[in-house]
């Protein structure tokens, strides 16, 4: 795997680029993460597919996100790393927010091969936010060390489920850094908030009728801890019924731990489907 940066669009983006031979699939994370939210994709298709997983500006190490970040600007970023990288039919796989990016893209990008949702390009509700809001103020808050934040954040993914492991450990201490003698999240809690926000734009009647690839969305079910699911099955009534050529797979998995665990019904699934193409 090579680390390195792209400027895109005036910006630098952090890019992990796996080797493979039977082409290349493009890997967006969610709201709050990192390239390393697409570890166990990554484990899975490399060497078979070039894998490519991203920061989202904002996250990681790429560059600060606009003022007005959306969704729609990330798409922008994406189809312009593509298009830096002379990528030929791109397999989107986008997971939470960036099942929306894939979307976008996949609405504009006439030559995108593949387009794998992973709980997300739902229509959005307050259910969302009641759930996803309150979580965000850790962004903002400063830690005593490196050390301090994980912990914080092993506290976190408890209450959602997710059981804690030396992958998660390295997501974490990869999303913070130090900052005038204390330690924060590297993004920026009023944009987060603002691609959040962003999510509300999203109107499957018209970006989903626009994507001409097979598609298969992956419907987590699973609760969180002791909140419900993050998407309801009805919040994609209109993505399904939009997209010309849509598979749809209900995975017991919750919203985090498709992502957070390694979960082999839905890395199975989603080989299946790439085989079929």
């Amino acid at each position: 795997m090579e680390l390195y940066k792209v400027e895109v669009n005036g910006n630098e983006i952090q890019v992990a680029d796996y080797p493979g031979e039977k082409g290349t699939i493009i890997a967006i994370h969610g709201l709050t993460g990192t390239h390393k939210n697409m570890h166990y994709y990554a484990e899975q298709f490399k060497g078979d597919y070039r894998f490519i997983s991203l920061d989202l500006r904002g996250r990681g190490n790429s560059a600060a996100a606009d003022s007005d970040t959306s969704i729609f600007k990330h798409a922008d970023d994406v189809l312009g790393l593509i298009e830096e990288l002379k990528i030929v039919n791109p397999i989107l796989l986008g997971y939470s927010m960036g099942a929306f990016i894939s979307a976008i893209v996949a609405s504009q990008l006439k030559s995108v091969k593949a387009l794998i949702l992973l709980d997300g390009a739902a229509k959005a509700s307050e259910h969302q936010r009641g759930i996803v809001q309150p979580s965000l103020g850790r962004i903002s808050r400063e830690f005593t060390s490196k050390q301090h934040y994980t912990e914080e954040i092993q506290k976190i993914y408890a209450n959602l489920g997710i059981e804690w492991n030396e992958v998660l450990q390295e997501t974490a201490e990869y999303e913070v850094g130090p900052v005038n003698g204390h330690w924060e999240n590297k993004a920026t809690e009023s944009r987060i908030v603002t691609d959040f926000d962003s999510f509300y734009s999203f109107d499957p009647t018209e970006i989903c009728p626009q994507i001409a690839c097979p598609v298969l969305l992956v419907y987590a079910e699973g609760n969180i801890g002791s909140m419900p699911p993050l998407f309801y099955l009805s919040d994609y009534d209109e993505t399904q019924k939009h997209t010309k050529k849509i598979e749809t797979i209900v995975s017991g998995a919750n919203h985090y731990t498709m992502v957070f665990e390694q979960r082999e019904e839905i890395l199975q699934a989603a080989d299946s489907f790439l085989k079929k193409l």
